[in-house]
């Protein structure tokens, strides 16, 4: 499996794909590719009859400079997982020049609030950065579909956001989120932890579960002050949020409808690493 580098291969191999009468899948992604990433390119595979992964590591939706750094690029490792999966699959993995020229920067988008509360409250233009390279990937290679995990849910919701507004004729799909067998949802930075810390990581999910179980009975901020305390009570974390909020909007929970669908996110560093969750509630 030979990686496409060029914006003009791609969008000449894209083009001949629609030509032939094909469906044409797009999962983005930033590379570091793990099991989450593998089921999403699965099911994308089950859905079109062509699919193609971009792998990018996007500075854009960078605000901290040492996270990019530390960012792992794994092309070869990520190509060999690609090819133990049988169906007509081919890699984008251009350089940062080839997409940004020589202007690194972001567009600016209206994302109507979406993109101001809990990722976008902690990490400055983030949402700007991710916007700019899915439209960038959208209008290049115009899929049918595109897929996205659901474990980024902040994020799928700012690009349906974004597909809405730019009017692109493509279907985002959002991908329920793979954990390991103790929970914890996948993420390339896992594997940044220590084995012990690691272990403690479960934490996460079990304290997530526990507050959807309060949920039923209690209110939203009696819920967030349990998970704020549980946080506190364990050495290891850091808890920079926890937010209840409406699944659609993303506006914070002031009082329960039972006719809307709710969901708790939260982020917190563990041995110096990021980590988020998400959890539906109800």
């Amino acid at each position: 499996m030979k990686p496409l580098k060029t914006k003009s291969e791609i969008r000449e191999f894209a083009l001949s794909v629609r030509e032939s009468g094909k469906t044409l899948g797009l999962v983005p992604t930033m590379g570091a590719l793990h099991r989450g990433h593998l089921e999403i390119v699965r099911r994308a595979l089950d859905e079109n009859n062509v699919v193609i992964v971009s792998i990018f590591v996007n500075p854009t939706q960078f605000n901290n400079p040492e996270d990019l750094d530390k960012y792992p690029r794994t092309l070869e490792s990520d190509l060999d997982k690609l090819r133990d999966i049988s169906g007509d699959l081919h890699v984008f993995a251009p350089a940062v020049s080839e997409m940004y020229g020589d202007s690194v920067v972001s567009r600016k988008y209206n994302f109507r609030g979406l993109d101001q509360v809990m990722e976008g409250a902690f990490r400055d233009g983030h949402f700007d950065g991710v916007g700019t390279i899915v439209e960038a990937l959208l209008r290049l290679i115009s899929p049918h579909r595109a897929y996205f995990g659901e474990k980024d849910y902040q994020q799928l919701q700012v690009i349906r956001k974004l597909v809405e507004s730019t009017r692109l004729p493509v279907e985002i799909i959002g991908c329920p989120i793979i954990r390991e067998a103790d929970g914890l949802a996948m993420s390339s930075r896992n594997g940044r932890l220590t084995k012990r810390l690691r272990e403690e990581a479960a934490f996460i999910h079990k304290t997530l579960q526990e507050a959807k179980k309060r949920f039923g009975t209690k209110s939203a901020l009696k819920v967030k002050q349990y998970v704020e305390e549980a946080f506190a009570a364990h050495p290891d974390f850091e808890l920079e949020y926890i937010e209840i909020a409406d699944a659609r909007s993303l506006k914070p929970v002031q009082r329960k409808n039972r006719n809307k669908k709710y969901r708790a996110f939260l982020a917190a560093y563990l041995g110096g690493v990021r980590l988020i969750d998400n959890l539906a509630l109800n």
